[in-house]
């Protein structure tokens, strides 16, 4: 069966069609690009047009690239970025740019509202996280969580709050304005930490509701992600070019389907992932939270599962701020130009490919440099959207490879962060499903490998693995078969990476200093940042 999958990011959509079947095949994807809108109060947004035509166009190119028509597709849905809020009129409409959940603008909300109390716990006020912890074992700690976004709006924007219909999240706003139909799904409610998780309870929570002061009016109906949301419409098929009727299903967010499709779908299974972000999940049969650690588990897409969930904010960009701002000139890549030479393309598949093999000319350690992966604050194990970034311990001996490879290896290092935090609280597996873009290096593979003393296991379509995850949901719908049992039936490992004991030392070394930096200049970043 053909189905098309919209893996929607923090900057693009990877447009994916798959034939699924007893295997699973990409048969053609696409990529489009939208813009990140970033104000000086904080603000992250983008543009729901710039979103549709992204769509559209990668769509167009399925078919361009393949013998698929649009009368093929079984099915389609999207996996988008979470947290993020959209607010639509009653024909779906958004009435304002969508809030990015990189936006923290609504930080005086927040602080206003979780920051009084005469007890508090990380910050926040000991009464309404114990209330909030009883009703999904979650809380808005963080001036980036929804409903500061939401309260911002209130609070700055009263003529567009007054024409709120719905408050949904990027894969509701995306179904509504492909079936008509205005929904969320248990995943994007969870995320606003307003819904309740316990079983028999399940919806929007009345108390929560009522101490946040968010307008129930303002909340969709609820769905699962693996429900039939609607048909296409004609005016989506025709902008699309598919075929109207197509049966879109409800979706979900990013985090929701990297289990699947990564293959961790045993209670216990814990996998990385570095795509724009990074994070490590466990996946567990039950609840829980680390609130020291803003931990919490996600909602699956499998009623009754959680991915236990621990999060780096700025992972693979990154990757992407070293490529664009070190890799010049030493390693012969010229920013004006921003595309590699041609003896080099005749070689090398992308400028990343071409970093990772001089990485791995520096030794483990990159010669003493140490980098902190917080280019936009950080949110686990620690809440500070002050910290930032930096290189540490820079001597005339160091170039710009181990710069770029302490890059790496700080990623890596916050990851196994975020592995032993989750550890504290439940059991993660060895070995370890690493997926995302991130996956595609062998040198990060093994260096992640070495860092965690983990085995680290990759899959094929690393890069899709969100989609792949959603395609099997949307599979498993048709088909009325069960989406655990059928990704692990599918989903295969294609390469193993296994701890060199000869790394281990310096890696524990500079691991330690590490966890030491950001408690060092908590007090400088404020100063600096607040």
């Amino acid at each position: 069966m053909y189905i098309i999958v919209y893996d929607f990011g923090t900057s693009s959509v990877k447009t994916c069609l798959f034939d699924i079947d007893s295997e699973i095949h990409l048969v053609a994807s696409s990529v489009g690009e939208y813009g990140l809108y970033i104000s000086d109060n904080g603000g992250v947004e983008q543009d729901t047009e710039e979103w549709w035509n992204a769509i559209c166009s990668t769509t167009g190119d399925l078919f361009k690239h393949s013998e698929v028509k649009p009368e093929n597709i079984e099915g389609m849905a999207f996996c988008s970025q979470m947290q993020g809020s959209v607010f639509v009129d009653e024909n779906g409409n958004a009435l304002r740019r969508p809030m990015s959940y990189l936006d923290q603008k609504g930080f005086k909300e927040y602080k206003e509202c979780m920051g009084t109390g005469i007890i508090k716990v990380s910050g926040c006020s000991l009464y309404k996280l114990v209330r909030n912890l009883i009703v999904n074992y979650a809380g808005s700690t963080s001036a980036k969580d929804p409903v500061w976004k939401y309260k911002w709006v209130e609070n700055n924007e009263p003529e567009i709050f007054n024409k709120i219909y719905k408050w949904l999240d990027i894969n509701d706003y995306l179904v509504a304005r492909c079936t008509g139909r205005i929904i969320r799904t248990p995943d994007s409610a969870f995320a606003t930490f307003l819904y309740d998780t316990r079983k028999g309870k399940e919806g929007w929570n009345k108390g929560l509701l009522k101490m946040y002061k968010v307008n129930p009016k303002h909340m969709p109906d609820i769905i699962e992600c693996t429900d039939l949301a609607g048909g296409l419409t004609k005016k989506a098929a025709d902008e699309l070019g598919l075929k109207e009727g197509t049966p879109v299903f409800a979706g979900g967010g990013d985090t929701t389907f990297v289990n699947i499709g990564s293959g961790c779908t045993n209670t216990g299974d814990t996998h990385i992932y570095i795509g724009t972000s990074g994070w490590v999940s466990t996946y567990l049969n039950y609840q829980t939270v680390d609130i020291n650690s803003m931990i919490t588990g996600v909602l699956s897409a499998k009623k009754g599962y959680y991915n236990y969930y621990a999060e780096l904010e700025t992972a693979g960009k990154c990757f992407d701020w070293v490529a664009n701002h070190l890799a010049l000139d030493e390693v012969g890549i010229y920013l004006n130009q921003k595309k590699i030479t041609d003896d080099l393309e005749s070689k090398y598949t992308s400028l990343y490919d071409y970093l990772s093999e001089e990485v791995s000319k520096v030794p483990p350690g990159a010669n003493g440099v140490i980098f902190t992966p917080w280019l936009h604050g950080n949110r686990c194990p620690f809440e500070d959207s002050n910290a930032g970034g930096m290189f540490f311990n820079i001597r005339f001996g160091n170039g710009k490879r181990d710069m770029i490879r302490a890059v790496l290896e700080g990623i890596c290092y916050h990851l196994r962060w975020l592995l032993e935090s989750e550890e504290a609280k439940v059991k993660t597996s060895n070995p370890i499903r690493f997926v995302g873009g991130g996956a595609l290096s062998q040198v990060t593979c093994q260096m992640l490998a070495d860092i965690t003393g983990r085995t680290i296991e990759t899959v094929n379509n690393t890069q899709e693995v969100g989609a792949v995850g959603t395609a099997l949901v949307v599979a498993a719908g048709i088909k009325g078969t069960d989406v655990l049992e059928l990704s692990r039936r599918l989903v295969k490992v294609n390469h193993s990476y296994f701890p060199n004991a000869a790394n281990k030392e310096i890696y524990e070394h500079n691991y330690k200093v590490f966890k030491k930096l950001y408690k060092s200049n908590a007090t400088n970043f404020r100063e600096i940042n607040s």
